[in-house]
């Protein structure tokens, strides 16, 4: 399908909501699955560039109204729904203009501060889902099923000679697969909450966006993207506000997520994300952190 454009975002207006049709538009970023557009001040358009993405945009429209009231952060939720036409054959929304910059290229100011924003932010939204919520093969499932598609990825990367350690790769994360296994109720989970999908305003963390992943499961793989933003010194902010403690196994599922998930950044066609795929990788690796060094007050005292 050609790239769309300002024209077919306002024939779909014109055609099924014709009081915003003679809004300003403004083509404003493609990603994997959507082309954004700037619709006026206020509101933006999601329109998918490619079927896959379609049932991921159904989700948003389905389960974002219901979750977003308790969440304390903005949320994307579609304002209007739109049908295909004009020549475009998937649905499309009309969501909230939410203004900010990727976290992953403009990282907030204070990263202690977002660490605790985004541990209530996920206490909020972690919480046990209903039978009717998306299930995807790809997130909040048990680590092990993982490990095939880890090593599918580690194999192709091998063939291009890449240097990334791959067999040292694959036995860690074997070993987080053999944590115990969440032992609660599936609950609700982003899908794919790393930097890229954050924004930041005013060296603030404004909004959470991008839940077309969204599903019930296991909540490390949720927990496992966090490391493409939070440094360890900030986890334990995170971890307080999200009331679980770093030596929970939570977390070593986490790490095994974070490698899982960076080597598919890095294995993917987006070079804009390279950069977050080696850090989730090189976190996800390193689990759990070593302690900073004591300083000489603290030496003395021993």
């Amino acid at each position: 399908m050609s790239r769309p454009g300002a024209g077919l975002v306002r024939a779909l207006l014109a055609e099924q909501h014709p009081d915003l049709a003679r809004l300003p538009i403004r083509h404003v970023t493609r990603g994997w699955d959507n082309d954004l557009f700037r619709l006026g001040d206020d509101l933006a358009v999601r329109l998918p560039h490619r079927a896959q993405a379609a049932p991921l945009l159904a989700h948003e429209l389905t389960w974002l109204p219901r979750l977003a009231p308790r969440l304390p952060l903005p949320v994307p939720v579609p304002l209007r729904a739109g049908e295909p036409g004009a020549g475009h054959p998937w649905p499309w929304a009309v969501v909230p203009w939410l203004p900010g910059r990727s976290a992953l290229l403009h990282p907030p100011i204070d990263l202690g501060d977002a660490a605790t924003t985004l541990g209530h932010f996920f206490r909020a939204l972690h919480v046990p889902a209903c039978a009717e919520a998306p299930r995807n093969p790809f997130r909040g499932t048990p680590l092990r099923a993982r490990l095939p598609f880890l090593d599918e990825r580690l194999t192709r990367l091998e063939a291009e000679e890449t240097d990334l350690p791959t067999a040292r790769i694959r036995q860690r994360v074997a070993t987080y697969a053999v944590e115990p296994e969440w032992p609660g109720p599936p609950l609700w989970l982003h899908g794919d909450p790393h930097a890229h999908n954050m924004l930041v305003d005013r060296g603030r963390l404004s909004a959470v966006v991008d839940f077309g992943d969204i599903t019930a499961g296991d909540p490390a793989s949720d927990l496992g993207a966090l490391h493409s933003l939070l440094p360890p010194e900030a986890l334990p902010g995170f971890a307080a506000a999200y009331g679980v403690t770093l030596d929970d196994p939570l977390w070593r599922r986490a790490a095994g997520w974070a490698v899982c998930l960076g080597v598919a950044v890095l294995g993917g066609p987006d070079e804009t994300i390279r950069p977050m795929g080696r850090r989730l990788l090189e976190r996800g690796m390193s689990w759990p952190p070593q302690a900073p060094p004591p300083t000489r007050d603290e030496s003395i005292a021993e």
